[in-house]
């Protein structure tokens, strides 16, 4: 005798899977006979039809991602927009100079290339380094 049909519709009834399922082998005929939702209900209740408890790990929790200070990395872009920020700032302060006569264009590449290698902290910094130069 096939039961697939109705071990099918009591997975769906009760949401469990097939293999939770269980059927009497004295009340078959009943179970036979059961077509709806509700006769399969009816059927749990007097005991024809058997739900096993969930076997497995179902306790252990997840495991949480390691926060430690070397596993923590910092947002990329707040570090790219201080970076633009600065050497805008240097480079605008740079040309002004040079448009001004203070600096030869040889002396501009130099420090520009040490901007973008980031050699100043601040334009006060780039101050400094250019008073030292004079």
């Amino acid at each position: 005798m096939n039961l697939g049909k109705k071990k099918k519709l009591a997975t769906r009834t009760f949401g469990v899977g097939g293999s939770r399922i269980t059927f009497l082998k004295a009340r078959l005929d009943e179970i036979k006979e059961a077509i709806t939702k509700q006769d399969i209900r009816d059927l749990c209740k007097e005991g024809a039809i058997m739900i096993k408890p969930i076997n497995g790990r179902k306790k252990i929790k997840k495991k949480k991602n390691n926060r430690s200070p070397g596993n923590v990395r910092k947002k990329i872009r707040n570090r790219k927009k201080t970076y633009v920020i600065s050497t805008r700032k240097l480079r605008k302060y740079i040309a002004g100079l040079k448009k001004d006569g203070k600096l030869s264009s040889k002396e501009v590449i130099e420090i520009r290339k040490k901007i973008r290698n980031r050699f100043f902290k601040s334009k006060a910094n780039l101050k400094e380094y250019l008073g030292g130069i004079k």
